[in-house]
């Protein structure tokens, strides 16, 4: 669904390829949280759609008990906004699936642009980006879950974003606090 003042970005919160501290690859659980939150500040910067990607069959029941209840059931009258705000996820089991669909929206495979909170040697600036946004080019900007994307998600990105950092040595936010940080310095407001 395409809605006035929507960009070609578009994100996706990753469930599996990720990490564990122990720099394992595993899958990690949706959090309704994560679901809501992403998807509101999606609707306030103008994300054209939120992707949530997992494999696992129990995750896609949960978060379509989640969709339905915000956007057809007691919560849609309750809280319309809410219901807006989730009209734009979209639920995929992998990021493959995510490329085919945007490819086909598109009419051309989107810049796959990753996150982290470590360095990466494909960085891609958050002004270069923009100016892609700007452009209209497709780009899907995709989120990890747990502790982070797996190197094997890393290595397939068109760049990655240079992490957040703040002025200590402390990095570890929460993937809807990072998510809100890197949309706002990509489709913010740029006034001085």
């Amino acid at each position: 669904m395409t809605f006035p003042g929507a960009t070609s970005l578009n994100i996706a919160l990753i469930h599996h390829p990720v990490v564990n501290k122990k720099a394992e690859v595993i899958g990690s659980a949706v959090t309704n949280l994560d679901l809501h939150d992403i998807a509101r500040m999606a609707r306030t910067y103008g994300v054209e759609n939120y992707f949530i990607t997992t494999p696992y069959r129990d995750q896609h029941i949960l978060v379509k008990e989640l969709l339905e209840h915000w956007k057809v059931g007691y919560g849609a009258k309750y809280n319309p906004a809410r219901k807006e705000a989730l009209s734009l996820v979209r639920l995929c089991g992998s990021i493959d699936a995510v490329i085919e669909t945007l490819t086909e929206r598109y009419g051309k495979r989107p810049l796959l642009v990753t996150t982290s909170a470590h360095k990466q040697n494909n960085m891609i600036l958050y002004g270069k980006l923009r100016e892609i946004i700007d452009k209209k080019d497709p780009v899907l900007l995709l989120f990890g879950t747990a502790h982070g994307l797996s190197p094997e998600v890393m290595q397939s990105a068109d760049g990655t974003l240079p992490p957040i950092t703040g002025k200590t040595d402390y990095n570890h936010l929460s993937v809807r606090s990072a998510a809100s940080i890197i949309i706002d310095r990509l489709l913010g407001s740029r006034e001085e």
